[in-house]
């Protein structure tokens, strides 16, 4: 199996670093036009020395409209869009305020809707493209340490599934992806506190792994390059007849067969 995207152009949303960083080097890899994006330009030009080749960047937040409009006036059109970008904050649902919810509801699904009605026309009239969302595990286990994050992933697989069925017939496929625990800096950051105690990143995963995704059957994180394959392969011409789907990349963590 060879994924070739050569003459392909593909943007990744918030791909400075973790998996939507594995996720861009790893289409470029595969011979597409990439396209990173970061708030800050210092986190983008660090990530475009890392990455190398013919690799762009657009420092712009994109969980403002404003953002979204200025990165559509100069990017308008792309075959491939990964929306990874995403945050979260662990937080007690009694404590979480209205802001917080907001603020989860506009950078974690508000910009996937926002460019995904500026690509995926584009795409159709082509006869090809890729819309991808990074969902989360989380999306069907709603986690109890952060509700208003799982709310946002349910909604984006729900996102998903609703473009695929919108573009049907296009040529143009809308997938999930699920990704589990992930060791990403992200999740590097909120174990931060178990390493200072001495352990390893890695034993410290497992242990978080073990305490709060007991489902989980590889009983340890993901790399984010092993998120990343997902996405590659969902982005290829291989892929072609999967759309509509919310694809696993979560250990076995999800405990259902469908």
């Amino acid at each position: 199996m060879k994924i070739d995207l050569s003459g392909k152009s593909a943007l990744v949303t918030g791909s400075t670093e973790g998996i939507g960083f594995a996720i861009a080097k790893g289409l470029q890899e595969a011979g597409a036009r990439i396209v990173i994006n970061g708030r800050t330009p210092a986190k983008v030009d660090v990530a475009l020395s890392r990455l190398g080749g013919s690799a762009r960047g657009r420092a712009i937040d994109l969980g403002t409209p404003d953002g979204v409009r200025e990165l559509i006036a100069k990017e308008p059109s792309f075959d491939i869009v990964v929306n990874n970008l995403g945050i979260f904050q662990p937080s007690d649902f009694f404590d979480t305020t209205d802001e917080v919810w907001e603020r989860h509801w506009q950078v974690n699904v508000m910009s996937g809707v926002r460019l995904a009605r500026a690509y995926l026309p584009g795409m159709a009239a082509r006869g090809w493209g890729r819309m991808i969302f990074l969902g989360s595990e989380s999306a069907f286990n709603i986690p109890v340490e952060m509700v208003h994050y799982g709310v946002s992933k349910t909604a984006d697989v729900a996102l998903a599934r609703g473009l695929a069925k919108r573009m049907a017939g296009t040529g143009v496929t809308v997938n999930s992806i699920l990704p589990g625990p992930t060791l990403s800096e992200g999740v590097a950051e909120m174990l931060k506190a178990d390493v200072a105690s001495g352990k390893t990143l890695e034993q410290a995963g497992v242990d978080f792994v073990k305490a709060h995704r007991p489902t989980s059957i590889i009983r340890r994180p993901a790399s984010v390059e092993e998120v990343a394959n997902m996405a590659v392969y969902i982005a290829s011409p291989l892929a072609s007849a999967t759309t509509g789907a919310a694809l696993r990349v979560d250990g076995g963590v999800i405990d259902s067969l469908i």
